[in-house]
């Protein structure tokens, strides 16, 4: 049985909310947020509390259900990371000229599952 939890729109580029998805897909859930809490990337506490947010739907999933789910054996089965909607923003450069900026977004998915 899969549980799920999402994070949409969260600003920082895709890339480097990858780079942390990277280090906790298949990790054990305990495992991957120890590991969280050491990052010292900015997008470790949003996917920490994502990770919490998924634990608790499942701790939810398995109260009002009879599912039987056991939360010591829960692992990351995929975790994805795909680009949000861009803003466009204008900066001011020299001689009167302007350039655009793009301020990135990204669309954050965790799937658990037991092992």
């Amino acid at each position: 049985m899969d549980i799920r939890a999402s994070l949409r729109g969260y600003r920082v580029s895709a890339q480097k909310a990858r780079l942390v998805a990277n280090q906790i897909r298949g990790r054990g859930v305990e495992d991957a947020l120890e590991l969280l809490d050491q990052s010292t990337k900015r997008v470790a506490k949003p996917i920490a509390k994502l990770l919490r947010s998924a634990v608790a739907n499942a701790e939810d999933k398995n109260n009002t259900q009879s599912a039987g789910i056991d939360l010591d054996n829960l692992v990351v089965q995929t975790i994805a990371v795909d680009e949000g909607a861009g803003m466009w923003r204008i900066r001011a450069r020299a001689q009167g000229r302007a350039s655009w900026i793009q301020k990135r977004s990204s669309h954050i998915t965790i799937v658990l599952a037991e092992k």
